[in-house]
């Protein structure tokens, strides 16, 4: 999910060892037990002063971009290159300021934030593979349900001006993306895990990540599907002990929904042909998502709680 300021075989899951997958969710470590050696804010503190670099990364870029004709007067981008800037300049600035923290204040090793594990660009990329998967199958669901019409396959494969700005999308969203995992399920998670446990920090984290998302007149269903959306990342950060997969399931997931078949990602509509299909919504907002898109709809709800519950499963001796 894109924020608004601003399942499959197990071989695509990290193998860990047994006591990683059983360790309880009172747990004071997640990724790492690797000590921090200076001071780890109080727990009540944590979503408060991340909610204070959330909003300096936007308010400090944000006259330079108004400036440029980047961003609209509510903070909005304003055409494609303007959704370039959004996905870059404050996500990246608010993962620097995380970033910096953690070195100077925490000074504790990225290892404890999920940035640690095995083969992690392979991890990296498997995630994205599944998270184009998982997206592609919420819209295939609501498809089969009627919320969509056909209007065409692939308009974007003729225009090689449509296929360079998908390939640059990628990679913006790559930090759009891979920075709200850093912060949100690496960082975040971790802190509060550190001083409440890991069923506390799910909460904590849920919490930040659908205020986030939230606007005013927003539907219900549309802030079901961010706060599962968020459990979701949590518990795999946690069964994976490593952020990697997740990073890549985000962007993968953001990525296609944008570019794949021209419907709105977390309510941004993306000014691109579709790469895969061009549908067209019809139907109830409780199946289509509405503006929002499919993010909004409940048979994303429901299978991101499917993804939930396959993620709690007990992992076999």
């Amino acid at each position: 999910m894109a924020e608004r300021h601003h399942a499959r075989a197990r071989s695509f899951y990290p193998r860990l060892t047994r006591s990683a997958y059983l360790r309880p969710m009172n747990s004071k470590t997640i990724f790492s037990t690797e000590p921090h050696k200076g001071w780890l804010p109080w727990g009540i503190l944590a979503p408060f002063l991340f909610l204070a670099f959330v909003i300096a990364s936007v308010l400090i870029p944000s006259p330079w971009l108004k400036s440029l004709g980047l961003e609209d007067a509510k903070g909005g981008p304003i055409g494609l290159n303007g959704m370039y800037a959004y996905l870059v300049v404050a996500f990246a600035l608010n993962g620097l300021m995380v970033l910096i923290w953690i070195w100077l204040v925490e000074r504790r090793p990225l290892s404890t934030v999920g940035l640690t594990g095995p083969a992690p660009l392979a991890t990296l990329f498997r995630g994205l593979l599944i998270g184009c998967v998982t997206i592609s199958a919420v819209v295939a669901s609501i498809g089969f349900a009627g919320g969509y019409q056909l209007a065409g396959f692939g308009p974007a494969l003729s225009s090689p001006t449509a296929l360079g700005s998908m390939a640059l999308l990628l990679l913006c969203f790559a930090v759009q993306a891979g920075v709200e995992e850093f912060i949100f399920r690496g960082w975040l998670l971790s802190v509060v895990t550190r001083k409440w446990g890991q069923l506390a920090a799910v909460v904590v984290t849920t919490l930040v990540f659908t205020f986030l998302h939230w606007s005013p007149g927003q539907a219900w269903q549309d802030m079901l599907s961010t706060a599962l959306f968020s459990v979701f990342a949590c518990l795999w950060a946690i069964r994976a002990g490593n952020i990697w997969g997740v990073m890549g399931w985000h962007i993968g997931w953001n990525w296609l929904l944008s570019i794949g078949f021209e419907l709105p990602v977390t309510g941004f509509v993306i000014d691109l042909p579709a790469l895969l299909v061009q549908l067209i919504p019809q139907g109830p907002d409780l199946l289509t998502g509405g503006a929002v898109g499919p993010e909004g709809s409940l048979i994303c709800s429901a299978l991101l709680l499917i993804g939930i519950l396959f993620l709690l499963r007990p992992r076999k001796a």
